[in-house]
């Protein structure tokens, strides 16, 4: 098609061009007089004067390529960013009611969008996380881990920032790390953070197991009224359980007589209806069509939950350690029976959980440009990340201190802090259901991430083919079946998971992005490369933590 036979106005994509007088970040359409809009009469068409206009913005846009900012149309050939309107193929305009703000969310609205995208199945393992490390060690690992990669996800944020002449409004800290190291710098982002994808896709199909069989359980034992003993509490409403003992090494037989192991129904329904041999199974009738969907946009809708569930899980907490009280005796270094040290070497274990917990800052760009005033873009990070870390330290420090020892151990505290729980309390009961729900709608979404990931970056196409599709989803799918059926730890999962991925994405590239930037203004100092070398030897020790310790 020639230029002359283009619509004049239908060809110039919303937000291509730029004005010197605007935020570099900030885009805006193609402009008119206020004459040429179309208000209740009958719809005028384009001017001698827009018509001039957009010539002039052609020609601007032909000099260069929109992200060069060295050419960009100066402010005599667009108009003030007051008058912003859409336009149609048609030729005519329609002005845009409250401007670019009224699309952009308040400070509160972006400071709960990054906790609510921030709180995952991380916060289940929070309890046994600080049975690993001890109370006081793992209290203070929590703290200095949510201000690590806080500041490391400030140096994400910024990075955008610190790229000279070119316009960044679009990128990801994948393409800044393809601007500093390549093709190598954009792959190995690639790659990490598809771990983190993948493992929580991992640890969500562990959870689903467990959930739909503990659901499926509480619903046999009601309708043929199956009655478990207590072991804790009056009635069941407080029962908790050591799924797993460990062997009383005095021969104390006082301390199991607590335990049951909460898994005697029938022998047909527990032939059929079991944790890891047949309910990872069932799942795939379930996920596997939903996971070859084109397009995710429908389970989108079910996002809300996850702040729902959050939200009872946090009631629930409360709940339990109101009726349970709290259970707790100080044993700096060396254990006892019913308590752990509160130092213990095993500490890696909960750094390695706390990676992946604290762990947006592939999406973090994204979440922020969004906020309404992005000169309070820190200050709502750090209030962002506060919050979490609160929520990880309420959860875990009343889970771990209203635990019941005696009579049971701490080292009895689950992965999964739920499963310290019985099947028949109705409580929790709720709560596996509603987290069932909501990850079974979760899952197709991650399944669609990795897909547009990988796809896109090896086809070009986020769906190239029901084949190329089906393969992929054959491959998630087999990874959540063998870790459901053969290491169902989730505690383990997230810090493997989260050490691999946060070596890459949270200490090891943010830190030289930000050095070799300095570097490149000749503004980089000994303190901030011993600071962020530093940086980098903790993202490889939390990594080898996880194999060693």
């Amino acid at each position: 098609m020639d230029e002359d036979s283009r619509p004049l106005l239908g060809s110039v994509p919303a937000g291509e061009y730029y004005t010197d007088s605007l935020d570099p970040k900030q885009r805006r359409p193609f402009h008119v007089e206020p004459r040429n809009i179309v208000g209740d009469e009958v719809p005028e068409r384009v001017s001698s004067e827009a018509a001039a206009l957009s010539s002039r913005v052609h020609y601007y846009g032909r000099l260069t390529a929109s992200s060069d900012r060295l050419l960009a149309p100066p402010d005599h050939v667009i108009p003030s960013p007051e008058d912003i309107y859409i336009y149609s193929p048609l030729g005519t305009a329609f002005k845009v009611q409250g401007g670019d703000s009224a699309a952009k969310n308040p400070s509160i609205v972006t400071i709960f969008a990054i906790w609510n995208t921030m709180m995952g199945t991380s916060i289940l393992s929070m309890p046994w996380g600080i049975k690993q490390a001890g109370f006081t060690l793992g209290i203070i690992i929590i703290v200095l881990m949510g201000l690590l990669t806080l500041y490391c996800c400030y140096r994400v944020l910024k990075s955008t920032k610190s790229i000279p002449y070119v316009d960044t409004s679009d990128w990801e800290f994948p393409d800044v790390c393809k601007y500093y190291f390549g093709g190598f710098g954009k792959w190995s982002s690639l790659v990490f953070s598809l771990v983190s994808l993948i493992g929580a896709m991992v640890v969500y199909w562990v959870l689903m197991s467990n959930f739909l069989f503990n659901t499926g359980k509480f619903i046999y034992n009601y309708v043929h009224n199956v009655n478990t003993s207590d072991a804790f509490g009056t009635n069941g409403t407080d029962r908790v359980i050591c799924p797993y003992p460990n062997v009383d090494p005095d021969g104390n037989s006082f301390t199991l007589q607590y335990y049951a192991s909460d898994n005697s129904t029938g022998q047909m329904f527990d032939r059929w209806w079991s944790k890891t041999n047949t309910i990872p199974f069932y799942l795939i009738v379930l996920l596997l069509p939903l996971l070859n969907f084109r397009s995710a946009s429908f389970f989108a809708r079910f996002t809300f939950l996850g702040t729902l569930s959050v939200v009872y899980l946090i009631f629930l907490v409360t709940y339990k350690a109101s009726r349970l009280g709290f259970h707790l005796e100080f044993h700096w270094f060396d254990s006892s029976t019913f308590f752990v040290p509160e130092f213990r070497t095993l500490f890696a274990q909960l750094s390695g959980v706390l990676t992946l917990a604290f762990f947006i800052h592939n999406c973090i760009i994204t979440l922020m440009k969004n906020n309404r005033h992005q000169e309070n873009n820190v200050r709502d990070l750090s209030l962002a990340y506060l919050l979490v870390g609160l929520t990880y330290l309420y959860v875990g420090v009343l889970i771990f201190a209203a635990f019941p020892s005696p009579p049971l151990s701490k080292d009895c505290i689950e992965p999964n802090f739920l499963d310290n729980f019985s099947s028949s309390d109705i409580l929790v009961f709720v709560a596996r259901a509603c987290l069932l729900f909501q990850m079974t709608t979760v899952y197709p979404l991650l399944g669609y991430l990795v897909r547009v990931q990988l796809m896109g970056q090896i086809f070009g196409d986020h769906y190239p083919g029901f084949l190329q599709v089906f393969i992929l989803n054959i491959f998630l799918v087999g990874a959540g079946v063998v870790m459901a059926k053969f290491y169902p730890n989730i505690g383990s999962i997230i810090r493997y998971s989260g050490a691999i991925c946060g070596l890459a994405l949270v200490f090891v590239l943010p830190s030289l992005v930000h050095m070799i930037s300095l570097n490149r203004r000749g503004e980089l100092r000994w303190p901030s490369a011993l600071f962020h070398g530093f940086l980098i030897l903790l993202g490889v020790a939390n990594l080898f933590g996880q194999f060693f310790m």
